[in-house]
């Protein structure tokens, strides 16, 4: 099943249930409220987080929005302004990092800024590193419980840093360090979704497993891998492999 073309804004309906307890003030978080715009390009998994956080009475938390690829995550965050963004890192048009990097003057407004809060399932370090330096305030994987992702969603809201705690070290050895490795060029010619068909493609998958694991056509996997190979000035799938081994990425 596929994501229409079209963003998607919440009219309410996904909170019809909790409309009344909401604008009485309460829930989660003694009353409090947040808003939030969901970012994945799986809906199965836009739907999950939305069952387990959207309940707005119980935890506090009204989904806003939907997004499944940039142009519409750009599009559906400019319209509602939500308080959080939860924000996955590869995604169809450049990924997590290109949806901060469209959204920064909202990131920037002192009066109403938006958050984000990468939600991912990935835990490499130059996904986490790289959408913290983008403006993301945190980065969780998705084996964190529902609980835990309300309460992280309120913790970034009041700007706070939120990590899940294995991933805290990448960022506290890329940034705290004075000798911290220089940005990768090359890496940086690459979008999320290219640096994972890249990883994988190192550590020997096959076109076909590739495309399963990723949710995309063995075409598509085919295209990301010849513009690796543009990209890279490399000939064959034997020398990817070798300059991804000699950066770590397998």
């Amino acid at each position: 099943m596929s994501d229409t073309n079209e963003p998607v804004e919440s009219g309410g309906s996904a909170a019809d249930a909790s409309g009344a307890a909401a604008s009485a003030g309460t829930g989660a978080e003694g009353g409090r409220r947040v808003r939030v715009v969901l970012v994945d390009d799986h809906r199965m998994f836009r739907t999950g987080v939305q069952a387990e956080i959207g309940e707005t009475g119980r935890t506090g938390v009204e989904v806003v929005g939907e997004a499944a690829d940039v142009d519409q995550a750009v599009t559906v965050i400019t319209a509602t302004r939500p308080e959080v963004v939860l924000l996955d890192v590869h995604l169809p048009g450049g990924g997590g990092v290109e949806v901060l990097r469209r959204c920064a003057p909202l990131m920037a407004d002192t009066e109403r800024p938006v958050r984000f809060l990468a939600l991912s399932v990935s835990d490499a370090a130059e996904d986490v590193i790289g959408v913290i330096r983008g403006g993301a305030r945190g980065y969780v994987t998705k084996t964190i419980t529902g609980t835990d992702l309300v309460d992280s969603v309120f913790r970034v809201q009041d700007g706070d840093a939120v990590f899940s705690p294995r991933l805290a070290g990448f960022v506290l050895d890329a940034f705290a360090s004075t000798d911290a490795p220089p940005v990768d060029e090359d890496m940086d010619r690459l979008t999320q979704r290219e640096r994972e068909v890249l990883r994988l493609i190192a550590r020997g998958y096959a076109y076909k497993e590739i495309a399963k694991q990723l949710f995309i056509s063995v075409k598509t996997v085919e295209s990301h891998v010849s513009a690796v190979l543009r990209k890279l000035q490399l000939s064959n799938r034997h020398e990817l492999t070798r300059w991804a081994t000699a950066r770590r990425l397998v």
